[in-house]
């Protein structure tokens, strides 16, 4: 039982640490105010509609106006995942001793082989009760 959780954990833990130190980004394509097409980790296909806005053999004043656009959503990952314990200070760096130590010793099992008695003799019997008193079990 003690297993499979620490072992669900460990994934769990795995997983949060890959998730918040990825990078991701999210790109849409806008035609107009309609979404035409939207990528993670890649850039959105266009929609075939886009238009220069200046040509070379157009005249230079006149410019056309292009009704698409792309937004782009970059989320950052975390990349300073070294912990430098020389800034920790002097009741910090116990507490992590202490926490590490009874963390590391919850999991030790309890022996179930303890024998409190066995360096100890069994008295020694002067008379025998049983016959003494007549009690007997049959």
């Amino acid at each position: 039982m003690i297993d499979s959780v620490r072992k669900i954990t460990a994934i769990i833990m795995a997983f949060v640490v890959l998730f918040s130190t990825m990078s991701f980004s999210f790109s849409e394509h806008y035609c107009g105010d309609h979404l035409v097409d939207s990528a993670l980790f890649s850039k959105a296909e266009s929609c075939g509609m886009e238009m220069e806005t200046a040509t070379a053999d157009s005249d230079c004043n006149s410019f056309k106006k292009d009704c698409c656009s792309d937004k782009i959503k970059q989320i950052e990952g975390q990349s300073n995942l070294k912990i430098d314990f020389n800034s920790l200070s002097i009741p910090q760096q116990e507490f992590l001793v202490a926490f590490t130590n009874s963390y590391l010793n919850i999991f030790q099992g309890v022996d179930k082989r303890i024998n409190t008695f066995e360096d100890y003799s069994p008295p020694l019997v002067d008379k025998d009760l049983n016959v003494l008193y007549r009690v007997f079990r049959i």
